[in-house]
């Protein structure tokens, strides 16, 4: 069974808080790692699917005097964001009885789940987000693979190209017409899909909602909810601008990507390596790839923006940590990268901060005192160097 980056962080937040929130896209492995971690830790468990109606009928009459018939386990209530109303249950529960470890709480879409217990579970609670797979948490090298494949298990697991596209065909079909609508998305899964398959054609670039509304033929103010809701499902990511440097005319605008590169290449037609490596939007793939790498492995404080300026100066993306950025990074679809004038006048603007160029493979490299080259197998160690402050 594969080791998850997270799990430390969860087994911390169990040891002291009654209650941790796991979310994540469905299929990324919630569920399996909340029992194994249990299971490791000698903590008896039970567990409920709340999508099974058997489970779910089990809650609807006495929620609060059901959880304390079983005080002394851990309970895991699984996809909780289909029963909100169990969470003034957990509140009072807990406040009868708060010991740590008494609920781990699995969701599919953080704002559903964080609603509910923002609202009755404050000082009661941890948040983790378990990401898709990382290339780090594998037992393979093969970067390729995993780019093309996506982090989702069934998918970079399948036994086969054949058997991967199929499994992701159904997922993606299941999650526009069934999952999104049972959430809340009150819109018709064949726009939606039109709408991602529209975001994905834009990987890494700047978002334009006017051009996507009138690509769809609908209001820019649909959009924006659209994509509110696609990333609150986590879905889609929208990577904010930098701000802070006063006197440049700074892009105001996001970037927008598609989280999962496997969602990705499925919805632009994308079947093998030589297709990806081929398309126009191979540049903005490998750099969503990338992101989705780093941003699981940043400490609470840490955050990440990209920066970009009028006049041509750009970063694909600086972390700040304490109100100055602590490190600036590149992502180039090149082995031989090279260092474009934008880049370092970036840098310029912002102090002249650490620089890390992340190539598909290639060796660690010191190009000057400031600047570093490494291979994305190789980048969390240098993350850790460069941010373990």
């Amino acid at each position: 069974m594969l080791s998850r980056s997270l799990e430390a962080d969860i087994l911390f937040g169990l040891s002291f808080q009654p209650a941790v929130a796991l979310t994540g896209l469905r299929q990324v492995g919630k569920t399996t790692l909340a029992k194994k971690l249990l299971s490791e830790a000698g903590k008896p468990a039970h567990y409920f699917d709340l999508e099974d109606s058997r489970d779910l009928q089990k809650f609807q009459f006495d929620p609060a005097g059901f959880l304390e018939t079983m005080q002394e386990k851990t309970i895991i209530l699984d996809e909780v964001q289909r029963l909100p109303e169990i969470f003034p249950a957990l509140r009072a529960t807990i406040d009868r009885h708060r010991v740590p470890g008494r609920f781990f709480l699995l969701g599919s879409a953080s704002f559903e789940l964080l609603k509910g217990t923002s609202e009755s579970l404050a000082g009661r609670i941890s948040y983790f987000e378990l990401s898709p797979l990382l290339l780090k948490e594998l037992n393979t090298t093969d970067m390729k693979l995993h780019w093309l494949r996506g982090g989702i298990p069934n998918s970079f697991l399948a036994a086969s190209e054949q058997i991967q596209q199929k499994w992701m065909q159904d997922y993606i079909r299941t999650y526009l017409e069934r999952d999104l609508p049972q959430l809340g998305l009150a819109a018709n899964p064949i726009l939606i899909r039109r709408l991602l398959t529209m975001i994905a054609g834009i990987q890494g670039n700047l978002l334009n909602q006017s051009m996507l509304a009138n690509a769809l033929g609908i209001r820019k103010n649909t959009i924006s909810g659209h994509l509110d809701f696609l990333e609150n499902a986590l879905f889609i990511r929208r990577l904010p601008p930098y701000f802070t440097n006063v006197g440049k005319r700074l892009t105001r605008s996001p970037k927008i990507y598609i989280r999962d590169s496997g969602i990705l290449n499925h919805l632009l037609g994308i079947h093998s390596l030589e297709s990806q490596l081929g398309h126009i939007t191979a540049g903005g793939s490998f750099e969503g790839y990338v992101i989705e790498q780093i941003l699981p492995c940043l400490s609470p404080g840490q955050t990440a923006y990209f920066y970009r300026t009028a006049d041509g100066a750009e970063l694909d993306l600086v972390i700040e940590t304490a109100g100055k950025i602590a490190l600036a990074i590149e992502i180039k679809l090149s082995n031989r990268p090279a260092l474009s004038k934008g880049c370092t006048q970036a840098l310029a603007d912002l102090g002249n901060p650490p620089l890390l160029v992340v190539t598909p493979e290639t060796d660690d490299v010191t190009l000057n005192r400031n600047t570093r080259v490494c291979s994305v197998e190789n980048l969390p160690e240098r993350l850790l160097e460069y941010l373990k402050h």
